[in-house]
C-alpha cells in the first residue's frame, strides 16, 4: 500500500478518445487529514459523461484539468478514517477518480452494505444510472399510468432501468430502441420491454410508428442525433422529451448535429427538457429505497459488464462508444 497508480487527463481529446489522452502514473498513497476518509478503489463507474467532463468549457461540472487524475464515480472500502461517521472497513461510494486510493472528505462519500446488493450494483441501478432513470422518468418527465414510453440506449445503464421502472409502474406500452439483436432481445425477454427496434435494420421510423401508433408519451433520450430527430416526428400531443445523453454525439469532431424536425414540440404542444441527475442529489435516499425494495422483490433486475484491470481503463471506456456493452460498465480495479 504505498504506491497508488493512476490515470491522469494528458491532453483533452479530439474525436474518440484514445490511450495516450492519459497518463498512467504512480504516486504515494496519501494521508487522509481531518474529516477525510482514505478509500482502496475496488469498483470505478464507467459513463457516457466522462467524455464531456475531458472538455474545455462550460458544462453542469468544471472539466477535469490536464494532469489531474481522471474524474469517475466508484465504490471502495475505508482503510483509514479520519472522521466518525466512518470506520476501516466501510464500503462507500463517490468520486474517488480512476486510481487505486484515493483520500477523500467523508462528507463526499456515502456508506453503503455490500450485504444488501453486490458493491458493483451501488454504481448502476442503485447508483447514479439508477438515479438518472428514477428522476428523469417520474420528476422530468412526469410520468403517467398508461404513457407509451420510448427509450434510446435502452440496454445500458439508464436505459435498463427507465424500461423496467416505466413498466413496474403502470406505463401502457414501453418500446426500447438499441443497436443489434441480441441486445434487442435481452430487452424484451429479460427486462421486461414490450418491443425494441434495432435502430441498425430497417426503418427506424417506419417499425416506431408501427409500435407506437398513438404517438409517443415520454421519450427517454440517451442517444441524440438521428434518432433523436426520428422520434420527434411520432410524438403525442403533450409529449415529454427528456434530454439525458447523446452518446452518438460525444465525439464529433464537427459540430453536433441539433434536432431539425423541432417544430413537432409546437405542433403537439410537447416540451424537451435537458436534466442533472446532481440536481436530485439530496433525494437519492428516497429512490435508493424504493428500487431497492423492487430488487429484494425480484421485480427489478439489474446486470454489470465487469472488466477486470485498472490498466485496462482507456480501452474499457470505448467499449461505451462502440456499443459494446450491455448493462452497467464497471472496471474492477481491486480484490477486498
Amino acid at each position: 500500500m504505498t504506491t497508488n497508480r493512476q490515470f491522469k487527463l494528458a491532453k483533452r481529446p479530439v474525436g474518440m478518445v484514445k490511450r495516450e489522452d492519459f497518463d498512467f502514473a504512480q504516486g504515494p498513497v496519501g494521508e487522509p487529514g481531518p474529516g477525510e476518509v482514505l478509500l482502496k478503489v475496488l469498483y470505478l463507474s464507467l459513463d457516457p459523461a466522462m467524455r464531456g467532463w475531458m472538455n474545455e468549457g462550460k458544462s453542469y461540472v468544471p472539466p477535469v484539468g490536464i494532469g489531474e487524475v481522471m474524474r469517475a464515480g466508484g465504490v471502495g472500502r475505508v482503510i483509514k478514517s479520519n472522521d466518525p461517521k466512518f470506520a476501516v472497513g466501510d464500503h462507500a461510494v463517490g468520486l474517488p477518480g480512476v486510481q487505486e486510493y484515493a483520500v477523500m472528505p467523508a462528507k463526499g462519500l456515502t456508506k453503503v452494505d455490500p450485504k444488501l446488493a453486490p458493491l458493483p450494483v451501488y454504481l448502476g441501478t442503485l447508483g447514479m444510472p439508477g438515479m438518472t432513470a428514477y428522476f428523469g422518468l417520474f420528476d422530468v418527465g412526469q410520468f403517467k399510468p398508461g404513457d407509451t414510453v420510448v427509450v434510446s440506449g435502452a440496454a445500458g445503464a439508464v436505459g435498463q432501468v427507465v424500461g423496467q421502472i416505466a413498466k413496474l409502474k403502470g406505463a401502457g406500452k414501453v418500446v426500447g430502441i438499441a443497436g443489434g439483436p441480441d441486445k434487442c432481445k435481452w430487452c424484451v425477454d429479460e427486462l421486461g420491454y414490450d418491443a425494441c427496434i434495432d435502430y441498425k435494420s430497417g426503418d427506424l421510423k417506419k417499425q416506431l410508428k408501427a409500435e407506437c401508433p398513438k404517438g409517443v408519451d415520454i421519450y427517454f433520450d440517451n442517444v441524440g442525433g438521428d434518432i433523436l430527430d426520428t422520434v420527434l416526428t411520432q410524438l403525442a400531443m403533450h409529449a415529454r422529451v427528456l434530454i439525458c445523453g447523446a452518446i452518438s454525439q460525444y465525439n464529433n469532431t464537427t459540430p453536433m448535429k441539433g434536432p431539425s424536425n423541432y417544430m413537432s414540440l409546437l405542433v403537439n404542444r410537447a416540451t424537451m427538457k435537458g436534466f442533472v441527475v446532481f440536481d436530485y442529489a439530496a433525494r437519492y435516499k428516497e429512490a435508493a429505497m424504493e428500487m431497492g425494495g423492487w430488487m429484494a422483490q425480484g421485480k427489478l433486475k439489474s446486470r454489470e459488464d465487469i472488466v477486470d484491470g485498472l490498466e485496462t481503463f482507456p480501452d474499457t471506456l470505448l467499449k461505451l462508444f462502440k456499443g459494446e456493452n450491455v448493462g452497467k460498465l464497471v472496471l474492477k480495479v481491486a480484490g477486498e
